[in-house]
């Protein structure tokens, strides 16, 4: 079949807003649950694992330990409709597309370092430029100063 048909039919079913999430992200997913007449929305919180596929097929699966010590694995399409909110609490650096061998490990061998991102923090100066925070706070500083001195 043409792959472009196909992409055409698929781009229907994509979520427009995918959140930027890798392996080794500690996530919090809202997912949607149906008992009979209700539905309700319930959070899994753990570490991604792995990813796999692509287009509507592509599915995250995502590991916690639950409170009696065992480890709970749970596979999520990632553009399913039962997919609400996908919320990356934790970045963790990791060198390994699967993190598979998290499974063997206990205690504190379980935990990720946590992957350090440099936030940008920008304010305008007076004369436009951009400054940091700190420049920022002392050019205010120094108006304050200035004008009380009038």
């Amino acid at each position: 079949m043409n792959q472009s048909l196909i992409h055409a039919v698929e781009a229907g079913y994509r979520k427009s807003k995918v959140p930027d999430f890798t392996i080794g992200d500690t996530v919090a997913v809202a997912v949607r649950i149906r008992e009979g007449e209700k539905e309700r929305t319930q959070q899994f919180n753990g570490v991604v694992i792995g990813r796999r596929g692509g287009g509507t097929g592509e599915t995250f699966t995502v590991r916690h330990i639950d409170p009696n010590g065992e480890g709970v694995e749970r596979v999520f399409p990632l553009h399913s409709p039962n997919v609400g909110k996908i919320q990356v609490v934790r970045s963790g650096k990791v060198r390994r597309a699967k993190l598979y061998f998290l499974r063997d490990r206990i205690g504190k061998a379980r935990r990720l370092r946590e992957r350090r991102t440099a936030k940008k923090v920008e304010d305008k100066n007076v004369d436009g430029k951009k400054a940091s925070k700190r420049a920022a706070k002392a050019a205010a500083k120094l108006e304050a100063e200035s004008q009380t001195e009038e």
